[in-house]
């Protein structure tokens, strides 16, 4: 943002308006923090040393605020651009081995079909090095003693699987190293960079982990489950034989195991009784396991390397967050580290082995620091049927946390989970004056195959019976205002605004869905080609739409199907683009309700895909939301400026209003 004296006229002017226009609340709670500083670009975010440990690259707003990579030497101010996207921005880049090199991924206004791009940091000059319309391509790995070659998956000889093909970084050429048989949705490499693990899903909906010898052998099983159990491919030894593996077969949670390929014997190397293994820390180029986190609420790491005890000890004594290990030199002298806090930005460090010490880079939004932000407290919660529902919440700073209206705010997967940490969406509800509860349901990953299991087949069912458990619980507290919670989230987190308002409609006050599903069977017909090898997870955990057996339950687990018992205010976001949850998702359930002479507010965005990607779409859905939840929770709201913010793609749709 400008430091002209215009610029500073401006804020003012907007702050005082934005105090004029704010709904009063008790006087206790802070003041307002704009959607720019919560929602906005970083100022510098996701920093990564180089394999020599001479540069240091990062991720930071042009001045366009599009976001592109930067590399600097470190020890000087030598800051250097190295990118130039257009409009979207670069969130995902990777230092190749050679040092030379930059890589990163983009897609064309949230399809997801991402391109490999190359930056040579000497000439500036860019190259995609997979130039394929309609392609999806990504990095699949690197390795320390290949610096001139990378790994990159993508479905250029059948839409439907990813093979992997063998970059040149230094002539471009690309050849395809290992096909994919049909099934198999990840691969592993071994020390040698050799493709030699496969993680496929078989048509039960289970996981086999097949192994070959090297590329010429075939390929064999080497452990095959069923869909109830958790197996996951960590790595190899650096000898090749041994693979390391999280299952949980023999035990509720995954744990991490070290297993000999020609004898079938294990070894425990990490186990948690509450949770699966979570991060795994391997040497690069020993391929030792040095760490392990477990998350049941908060983050900690079993440390099984003795070498790099020390370092984790003293790490843990910089910042009062929660860390991991961003990346290394290939001398293993320095390592960054990043830290997360519910109540700070993230912050990052570059941690010296030898000297054990700590030097602060940077952080990602240092405008939040010092403002009142409020904590997030880990909570536990029993579902009506016995289940542990970890969960957290987190209440507005200044007042009682006594009758508040309250967001129950949903994680998208399902097949995933709320984590400690900085949530801007959870600080910007609490800073207006709403309690914010984040529910892991049933389904939820993390938290043991019994857990994850209890989900199948259970949308619309059990699974949102936790989260109406969870509300009952904020309300029985005295925390939420039973007349005033709101639903909001974003894919399946959308999905369960939709049954909030359809399957609950008195539960909840209103409701605010961000590219949810309304029909899971038009949801399936329209994944995209290469989810060919997940589908089968679907079958087990959602339901099969086409089998006649699950018809009615894929039907009645359908939003659409019941839009005539929408009667509460309700938002919905959508990205034009979105490959996961079709724009045709939202738009059947808009017809539906207008059909059924009900009302709704529809924003569509021509330029993003699963989720709002640019700042300027992702401000303007948050103006429009916390305008709409002011009206309907009676909380504060920023004013937003004309009929949609500067730059953003907005087309509204306002329907029986």
């Amino acid at each position: 943002m400008s430091n002209s004296f215009l610029s500073r006229c401006a804020r003012a002017a907007g702050a005082l308006a934005l105090l004029l226009s704010a709904t009063p609340l008790p006087a206790q709670l802070p003041p307002l923090i704009s959607r720019d500083i919560l929602f906005g670009n970083p100022e510098r975010a996701s920093p990564k040393l180089s394999p020599d440990g001479q540069r240091l690259a990062w991720v930071a707003p042009d001045k366009k605020n599009v976001l592109q990579v930067w590399v600097k030497t470190v020890g000087k101010d030598d800051d250097k651009m190295v990118t130039a996207d257009k409009k979207r921005g670069i969130r995902q880049y990777f230092w190749a081995e050679d040092n030379k090199t930059l890589l990163y991924q983009q897609d064309n206004d949230g399809d997801e079909n991402f391109h490999v791009y190359g930056v040579d940091l000497a000439s500036g000059n860019v190259r995609d090095y997979t130039p394929f319309q309609g392609v999806r391509a990504e990095v699949a790995d690197v390795n320390p003693d290949f610096p001139d070659e990378i790994l990159v998956e993508a479905n250029i000889r059948n839409r439907q699987l990813m093979d992997v093909h063998r970059l040149s970084l230094k002539t471009g050429a690309l050849t395809l190293d290992t096909e994919n048989p049909g099934d198999v949705a990840g691969w592993g490499t071994d020390a040698k960079f050799q493709v030699r693990a496969a993680q496929a899903q078989t048509p039960d909906g289970g996981t086999e982990i097949r192994v070959r010898d090297d590329v010429k052998s075939s390929w064999k099983s080497l452990l095959k489950v069923g869909p109830d159990e958790i197996l996951e491919f960590e790595d190899f030894s650096k000898d090749g034989g041994s693979a390391y593996l999280k299952t949980s077969i023999g035990s509720d949670t995954a744990r991490l195991v070290e297993r000999n390929l020609a004898t079938g014997a294990e070894k425990v190397l990490a186990v948690s009784p509450e949770v699966d293994a979570g991060g795994v820390v391997i040497h690069p180029k020993t391929h030792v396991v040095q760490a392990v986190s477990f998350a049941p609420g908060r983050a900690t790491w079993k440390v099984l390397d003795p070498s790099v005890q020390a370092d984790f000890d003293a790490i843990t004594k910089l910042h009062s967050g929660d860390f991991g290990i961003v990346n290394r030199t290939s001398a293993d002298d320095a390592w960054l580290v990043g830290f997360t806090s519910d109540r700070g930005p993230v912050t990052w460090y570059k941690w010296d082995r030898t000297a054990k010490k700590g030097t602060l880079l940077f952080t990602a939004q240092p405008k939040l620091e010092g403002l009142a932000l409020a904590e997030m407290k880990p909570v536990a919660i029993k579902s009506r049927d016995g289940l542990t529902l970890n969960s957290y919440l987190t209440l507005p700073v200044g007042v009682a946390p006594k009758n508040l209206p309250m967001v129950l705010f949903v994680h998208g997967g399902p097949w995933g989970r709320d984590s400690w940490g900085y949530n801007s969406y959870a600080q910007w509800f609490a800073n207006r004056g709403y309690a914010v509860l984040q529910t892991n349901f049933r389904a939820s990953t993390g938290y043991g195959k019994k857990f994850l299991n209890a989900g199948n087949k259970q949308w619309g069912l059990k699974m949102h019976d936790d989260l109406i458990d969870a509300v009952d619980w904020a309300i029985k507290q005295g925390i939420a205002d039973p007349k005033k919670v709101a639903i909001m989230g974003g894919s399946y987190g959308g999905y369960s605004a939709l049954a909030g308002v359809t399957f609950t409609p008195e539960k909840f006050a209103c409701s605010v869905d961000i590219v949810g599903p309304s029909n899971l069977k038009t949801l399936i017909a329209s994944i995209p080609p290469y989810w060919k090898p997940l589908r089968a997870t679907f079958d087990v955990r959602m339901g099969n739409v086409d089998d006649p057996k699950d018809a009615e339950l894929v039907k009645n687990a359908s939003p659409l199907f019941k839009a005539d018992k929408i009667v509460r205010p309700l938002l919905i976001g959508q990205g034009a683009n979105d490959p996961r949850v079709n724009v045709k998702e939202s738009e059947q359930i808009v017809d539906a309700i207008e059909k059924n002479k009900g009302s709704v507010t529809y924003v569509v965005y021509s330029d993003e895909g699963h989720g709002f990607a640019r700042p300027e779409n992702r401000i303007d859905f948050n103006a429009r939301s916390e305008k709409f939840l002011a009206a309907c929770l009676g909380g504060r709201f920023e004013p937003m400026e004309g009929d949609k913010i500067p730059g953003s793609t907005a087309v509204v749709k306002v329907v029986g209003k």
